[in-house]
């Protein structure tokens, strides 16, 4: 993973109801340009949409886009992403004109990262993995009995998925950015992360898949959508961190 960069921003741009887009790729190498100048960034993924098999979910298009960002701390963060920040210039349709009508959100996030026996090297930037992004978008009757039940259980299965290189969960805080898209306030998000699709429909295959589904069931009581997406993974090469 590199080094710790405990806030991770999200920005994720939603596939349109009456169309699918996709970023050609003068598109994500003016992104990976782009992030490239934000200041104070530990690290930066980009994600675009992946295919796999759950057996136990039906399958939903991935969005169009996803950009998480790292931070080493919030103060950097909030910094990073205030009215000069580069990252408005993904508003910005002559320069990205497949974002044009894709809706978006934006949250920031608390990284937990747990530990993997089988973790690989981490691949240089631009070598792609595959990703199974989830965001629990609804409400637990009781957040915190939700987050101790989850953080204790659910984790050890995840670190367990055959092929699995880095796990990671993501809870809420509270933020300030001057980022023109709408905030959204998901309870909780996670991802796993593998070598590439095959790896991933594999892990969503295995006995520990099924456990973490048992899992999941026990869990206290929630409320709303579940989003699970597969999605081509590729690091930003960051010349260097960029501060003041």
């Amino acid at each position: 993973m590199g080094p710790a960069a405990p806030i991770a921003f999200f920005l994720v741009f939603h596939q349109p109801e009456d169309t699918a887009i996709a970023l050609t790729a003068a598109e994500l190498d003016r992104l990976a340009a782009c992030l490239k100048t934000v200041r104070d960034l530990r690290r930066a993924l980009i994600f675009t949409p992946d295919t796999t098999d759950d057996p136990y979910l039906d399958r939903a298009p991935p969005p169009a886009l996803a950009i998480q960002l790292y931070f080493a701390e919030i103060a950097a963060m909030e910094a990073a992403l205030g009215g000069s920040s580069a990252l408005h210039a993904l508003a910005d349709t002559a320069q990205f004109p497949s974002l044009a009508g894709a809706p978006a959100t934006q949250q920031a996030m608390l990284t937990r990262a747990f530990a993997v026996p089988d973790a690989a090297p981490t691949p240089p930037p631009g070598v792609a993995q595959c990703t199974y992004l989830v965001s629990y978008e609804g409400a637990a009757e009781n957040p915190h009995d939700w987050l101790t039940h989850y953080l204790r259980h659910h984790p050890p299965l995840m670190v367990r998925l055959p092929g699995v290189r880095a796990v990671e969960v993501y809870t809420r805080l509270d933020w300030c950015a001057a980022l023109p898209w709408p905030r959204v306030a998901h309870l909780q998000r996670n991802k796993v992360v593998f070598n590439d699709g095959a790896a991933l429909r594999a892990a969503l295959a295995s006995p520990i898949r099924q456990a973490m589904r048992a899992d999941f069931h026990r869990l206290p009581p929630y409320r709303g959508p579940v989003r699970h997406d597969a999605m081509a993974t590729v690091a930003v090469a960051l010349d260097r961190v960029r501060g003041a």
